[in-house]
């Protein structure tokens, strides 16, 4: 079993059982969209820097027309002008005997109020209070940070909106329960049948 679990793990058993097998089980990697990557890397990269208060002067001189378009959006939003916590943070919490986390893009903080920074170079999550990534760091913060004032915010660059999702007592109970339930079905023992409509980017070694 695991010693941790991620968001995208969670994310990809709830997907595809079979998939989550083949890709943390069996360690088997797939290709992935390179262009789509690197834009994301480098808006990340971008951003952590500059929250970091490091000269960025270099890195904007070598954005392309749509990197530049997206960063001058990004830069402008409210949170870029909090207090900065951390950048590129790894957190986790443990729930029973279990732990859960995963690398924020940015934590910031405004009167004792913190706010994690989730940039989504695509769509931000359909439902996104009950994202495995809103659950797992709400409450690694909120456990980390001994305080329950604390936010989930998806900066959708893709549409230019933003979505927050606050912590209260009664999601703090629903996430634990939700995280615990899901950890409980995943059993590394047997190989899983992949569901009949999954077409992901393991199909061509799933049998």
């Amino acid at each position: 079993m695991f010693t941790q679990f991620s968001p995208n793990m969670l994310k990809t058993y709830e997907l595809c059982p079979k998939k989550f097998y083949l890709k943390y089980v069996k360690n088997i990697s797939m290709p992935v969209n390179d262009d789509i990557f690197e834009f994301g890397k480098n808006i990340h990269a971008l951003a952590s820097y500059y929250l970091r208060g490091e000269n960025i002067d270099k890195m904007e001189n070598s954005l392309t027309e749509r990197e530049r378009l997206v960063w001058e959006y990004l830069k402008a939003i409210k949170y870029f002008s909090y207090e900065v916590v951390n950048t590129e943070y790894n957190l986790a919490v443990k729930l029973g005997e279990t732990f859960f986390g995963g690398r924020l893009d940015a934590l910031v903080k405004k009167d004792g109020e913190y706010f994690i920074l989730d940039y989504k170079t695509g769509s931000a999550p359909k439902n996104a209070k009950f994202d495995f990534q809103t659950m797992i760091y709400i409450l690694a913060v909120r456990a980390f940070f001994k305080t329950d004032k604390v936010n989930f915010v998806y900066i959708d660059l893709k549409n230019r909106e933003e979505v927050k999702i606050s912590c209260t007592p009664e999601t703090v109970q629903e996430y634990e329960k939700r995280l615990l339930q899901t950890v409980e079905k995943i059993n590394t023992e047997e190989v899983p049948e992949k569901k009949k409509d999954c077409r992901c980017e393991y199909l061509c070694v799933c049998h």
